[in-house]
């Protein structure tokens, strides 16, 4: 990548993402609200050794997310943090790092499972597995960690069934799923863990063409690979894909959550006393927004020179759209740095922009709406057990949260 734009060696430019303060854990770090009010975009060092430009500001990183000349194609040469794949499969298609019409092609054959209407229908089921994992958790008593007993085997669970994948395996998956995670992992430590995990699933999709069953990979063998429209190892690598971002990022947004709120009584209490399932909804887009837990995942590259946000880009060069600071943008919303549950924060982007929105977020949405509230009101003296500057939070990884929760009731 050129760096002609900046007066600076690379060795000089700021990491990315940037640090936290200590003190205000919840919120993205400081130097973003600068990067905000700067001219142009900040070029920065994405991975210790990627310049990146990143845009920060909200209407910046709409318009970055949704210009064709920007591509989400990880397998173009030069592509700034291209993640590892299985050497033999370099060009499998994975719709979420595709560019249209071929990314469009490949998400239409899963969008049905993800849609409103279909992941409403899940919610009784939601329900049950919230409670089941509650009465669990208080049946071993206190203390439990609120990560392992709740915020995480809910949405693994569901994402499991929805696939077709045995919930048995769930630690295989978890422990090189993390390391896919961890920001400072070493390209082949990360290379090992992708193959692994693809190799796992090649191996399920292959049992599943001999004993197929409901569930998406299933389905996926009778309608798209009987027709060719796609191959085995397309379909293991997809939903590879599904089932890493179907639970990573849910259950990181469930853990912090309870814990914001625990910070935030006033906030909480009108989460617990309510009935109304708007509000729960409402509280759940300003949660989202708040909190905006995917830290350094949307990068693209520029295929031509161009101009945004005021900023030339040139062709080649890597742009990341920093959507924790996007969704902090007094250009957005009044007062953004203040948790206010009551209030509209529609067009909020924490699920991206554009057409590579996150596909899973009408079902992120309900695992969150049936969580948090069901956690709050049967355990209504929830507390933590250490204090706030002694939980681990995951700076490190791509997903914001904590690394577990120690809590009693």
């Amino acid at each position: 990548m050129s760096t002609t734009s900046n007066t600076n060696g690379e060795t000089d430019l700021p990491p990315f993402p940037g640090t936290r303060a200590a003190r205000c854990p919840f919120d993205p770090p400081p130097q973003y609200a600068n990067w905000r009010q700067a001219e142009g975009m900040q070029q920065a060092l994405w991975k210790n050794s990627h310049p990146v430009w990143v845009a920060s500001r909200y209407e910046d990183i709409r318009a970055v997310l949704s210009d064709p000349r920007i591509s989400a194609d990880n397998r173009r040469p030069g592509f700034p943090g291209a993640a590892p794949v299985p050497a033999a499969e370099n060009d499998l298609p994975t719709f979420g790092r595709m560019d249209d019409p071929e990314h469009a092609r490949l998400r239409l054959m899963l969008t049905k499972d993800f849609t409103v209407k279909r992941v409403e229908q899940m919610r009784p089921h939601i329900q049950q597995l919230a409670d089941d994992f509650l009465d669990q958790m208080i049946a071993k008593g206190p203390p439990a960690d609120l990560v392992r007993d709740y915020a995480l085997p809910i949405p693994s669970l569901v994402i499991s069934l929805m696939l077709g994948v045995p919930y048995s395996d769930h630690e295989f998956f978890q422990q090189h799923s993390d390391t896919l995670q961890e920001m400072n992992a070493s390209e082949a430590g990360k290379g090992a863990a992708i193959n692994a995990l693809f190799g796992y699933l090649l191996e399920l999709v292959e049992r599943k063409e001999r004993e197929p069953g409901d569930d998406i990979i299933s389905r996926l063998l009778r309608e798209r690979v009987a027709t060719g429209e796609l191959s085995q190892e397309a379909v293991a690598m997809n939903g590879l894909i599904l089932l890493f971002a179907g639970h990573e990022t849910t259950s990181n947004m469930i853990a912090l959550s309870a814990l914001t709120l625990l910070q935030n009584p006033g906030q909480l209490a009108r989460i617990r006393d309510t009935d109304d399932p708007a509000l729960v909804a409402n509280a759940v887009e300003e949660l989202l927004r708040y909190l905006t837990i995917a830290q350094d995942n949307v990068v693209r590259m520029a295929t031509e020179d161009l101009t945004l946000g005021g900023q030339l880009i040139r062709a080649g060069e890597g742009v990341m759209a920093n959507l924790p600071s996007a969704n902090r943008d007094t250009a957005f919303l009044d007062e953004p740095d203040t948790l206010d549950v009551g209030r509209d924060v529609r067009g909020h982007i924490a699920f991206g922009f554009g057409v590579h929105q996150c596909l899973g977020q009408s079902l992120a949405r309900v695992e969150l709406q049936v969580a948090l509230p069901t956690l709050l009101r049967r355990l209504p003296e929830l507390r933590l057990t250490v204090p706030l500057e002694k939980v681990r939070f995951r700076h490190d990884m791509t997903a914001f949260g904590v690394h577990e929760l120690p809590v009693v009731w």
